[in-house]
């Protein structure tokens, strides 16, 4: 049994490390996490905030010093500082947890999707590494349908491509409460999970769930794939167009559902309906 007392939150100002963090204080981990900002980093109290920054592998090593296990969200860097920062974080710790991707195959040997091509970058050094590992794969995130907010914000109408393109988002707190159970328990090395929320809805349905939430009607209207990529403005077009190629295989074909987030955690996954409740201040 390996003894995790001192957790590193490397990725804590973002939606599912800053869970991770969370949770793990709420349990009666000691938690550290690290951010390029720290003063930007709004995180509960007990939690040491440190300077850290991925793009800089050498300013792991004091937020690194002394620590037991790392919960790692990787923002898609090159190879070669991957290596490095698994090099970094195998010289001082003894467990890791990454948040990758469902779109990594393992029955590739050069991945086809950017996204997944991207995330197993990081996990190839870290499977040849003498790290005890766990890789989150997990598929939509709700906390992307925060994109509609300022459409909701506006009125009541929310335009985008592919309304009936069918998926099980995931909550970010359930991605967290797997990461948490990985960093603290044994039975979980070598693991690839792969998660999902409980229930497929149609991006449509979303809409109505948050609308519900709000205690407001709202309605989806229907645009074509360009006219949504120029509306993606956060996403480089190239990466805007790949999302949506995989929604329109989801029109049809919904995603499949896993009950992993269960089957680790021992707690049903929430529900996207939930989620909405959660979030309505993301709306307002």
């Amino acid at each position: 049994m390996v003894d995790i007392s001192r957790v590193l939150v490397i990725g804590a100002t973002g939606h599912v490390g800053g869970q991770v963090a969370a949770q793990l204080a709420a349990g009666g981990t000691w938690v550290r996490a690290s951010a390029r900002d720290p003063r930007a980093a709004s995180l509960p109290s007990g939690i040491e905030v440190v300077q850290g920054d991925l793009t800089v592998p050498d300013t792991l090593d004091s937020a690194l010093d002394g620590i037991d296990a790392v919960y790692l969200t990787w923002p898609m860097l090159s190879a070669e500082i991957a290596e490095r920062v698994v090099a970094r974080i195998a010289a001082h710790a003894r467990r890791i947890v990454l948040l990758s991707s469902a779109s990594v195959r393992d029955d590739l040997d050069e991945q086809d999707h950017p996204i997944g091509r991207a995330h197993a970058l990081i996990e190839q050094p870290i499977t040849e590494s003498s790290l005890e590992w766990t890789f989150l794969r997990p598929g939509g995130f709700a906390t992307n349908t925060v994109e509609w907010a300022p459409q909701i914000r506006a009125g009541d109408v929310v335009r985008g491509a592919y309304g009936a393109a069918t998926m099980p988002l995931l909550h970010e707190a359930d991605i967290a409460a797997v990461a948490v159970r990985a960093l603290t328990t044994d039975g979980h090395a070598g693991a690839k999970y792969h998660l999902t929320g409980p229930a497929a809805l149609s991006r449509i349905d979303q809409v109505e769930a948050i609308g519900a939430a709000l205690g407001r009607t709202l309605v989806w209207e229907e645009i074509s794939p360009e006219d949504a990529v120029a509306q993606m403005g956060w996403l480089p077009p190239d990466i805007a167009r790949v999302v949506l190629r995989g929604l329109a295989g989801l029109v049809g074909t919904p995603g499949s559902v896993t009950s992993t987030v269960h089957d680790v955690t021992g707690s049903p996954a929430r529900d996207y309906r939930r989620w909405a409740a959660d979030h309505v201040a993301d709306f307002r």
